[in-house]
């Protein structure tokens, strides 16, 4: 009788310190929310590389990527669509040199489509190139539509039209695939000059207009366009 008594004892005092480390575990969770506003258990999990992806897709490389797809509207019921300059170096917290880590690895997947100065629209090597780029999926998940325009100009009237730049792109493809789930692929940025400007280096890359003069103020006012293969 004194021995079950004794044991009741234990079980009591092991339930007791059971309970108080929950509570404590629960106390702490709900801290760690009201101080970042997530939850440990949807917060990003660390970037891993993959043997089975492109070799740009590293674990820095995934790191700003899921930064990017978090803040700018590419997670499924998100209600915001794509970033403005403020959106961009707050809620995804890129910086320049971010901006080229995430996208200078992308020189062979994606392409520059050139705009004319002060204008959004389209012509047709911007167009073709768009197609050709969007039907290149290759399993991917995520297109990305980033938009810039020169130093030429006002901050707002540069934010405005690298927005207008970004969307024709978007409605572009959207006009000539008609694809269902268009927002849930396509991540757009709008950077203004906000962002620091590219150099002459990027007329290198696969651009709309090829075989005509290419500078660094036509590189910035264009959109870069690109799959990413990375795996999230």
């Amino acid at each position: 009788m004194r021995y079950a008594g004794i044991v009741g004892i234990v079980a009591g005092c092991t339930l007791l310190a059971g309970s108080a480390f929950a509570v404590h575990a629960e106390v702490k969770s709900s801290a760690e929310r009201l101080k970042t506003g997530i939850a440990e258990s949807v917060k990003p999990a660390v970037a891993i590389a993959n043997d089975a992806e492109a070799p740009y897709c590293t674990p820095k490389f995934k790191e700003v990527l899921a930064r990017v797809i978090h803040a700018c509207g590419l997670e499924g019921g998100a209600a915001r669509r794509g970033c403005q300059p403020a959106d961009v170096k707050t809620l995804a917290s890129i910086s320049d040199d971010d901006f080229n880590a995430l996208f200078t690895p992308l020189k062979d997947r994606g392409g520059v489509v050139m705009y004319d100065d002060g204008s959004e629209k389209l012509d047709d090597d911007g167009k073709k190139m768009l197609e050709e780029l969007w039907v290149d999926r290759k399993g991917a998940r995520y297109f990305f539509i980033v938009a810039r325009a020169s130093k030429t100009g006002t901050p707002d009237f540069n934010r405005s039209l690298s927005h207008k730049r970004a969307n024709s792109a978007f409605f572009h493809v959207g006009d000539k695939f008609k694809e269902p789930d268009l927002d849930k692929q396509v991540g757009l940025l709008w950077l203004g000059n906000e962002f620091a400007q590219l150099g002459k280096e990027y007329c290198e890359w696969n651009v709309s207009r090829k075989g005509k003069p290419c500078a660094a103020e036509a590189i910035n006012r264009s959109a870069f366009v690109s799959w990413v293969d990375c795996q999230l």
